[in-house]
Order: structure tokens, then C-alpha cells, then sequence
């Protein structure tokens, strides 16, 4: 299942995502968004974690949490609709 995580600091890197979605399963991907230009994050990544219920008792218990300075949110990433 693949995570969207929203209002990040933008200090927050991949390895402390990764950790922290670590305590409840097996996260197989961790990507920040990183502006090309300054080359500083975005404020917004993606997990991916096989498991849907791993996934799911993550966002549970880490939506809303402080991370850094700013309260986290997290969901369940959209599927891209193909453009027509």
C-alpha cells in the first residue's frame, strides 16, 4: 500500500521517515519530494508498505503526529488516473 505523508518539516529526511514507519512493518520504499531547483524537500513523501495491514496501523497511529515542528499528516496515496 502506498502512503502519501503531508506537511512534513523540511528538515525531515528519508531515514527518519523510514525509521519511523519501521515500528509498524516492513516499508519497502521511502521517497521525499525534492524541489530540482534548491534541491531542499518539499514537505511531502511517499511510503510504500506491502503489507495493507501494517500500512493501516501506520497511518493510524502516526496521522496527526508532531514530527520535527510540524503535526504530520498521512494517508492512503491516490492512484494517478491515466489523463485523457
Amino acid at each position: 500500500m502506498k502512503l502519501l505523508i503531508r506537511n512534513l518539516d523540511r528538515l525531515t529526511t528519508e531515514d527518519e521517515l523510514k525509521v519511523l514507519f519501521q515500528e509498524f512493518g516492513t516499508v519497502q520504499s521511502c521517497d521525499l519530494v525534492i524541489d530540482r531547483e534548491s534541491g531542499a524537500s518539499k514537505g511531502f513523501g511517499f511510503i510504500e508498505m506491502p503489507k495493507p495491514g501494517e500500512a493501516k496501523a501506520a497511518i493510524k497511529n502516526i496521522n496527526n503526529k508532531t514530527i520535527g515542528s510540524n503535526k504530520i499528516r498521512v494517508k492512503k496515496a491516490e492512484d494517478k488516473k491515466p489523463q485523457s
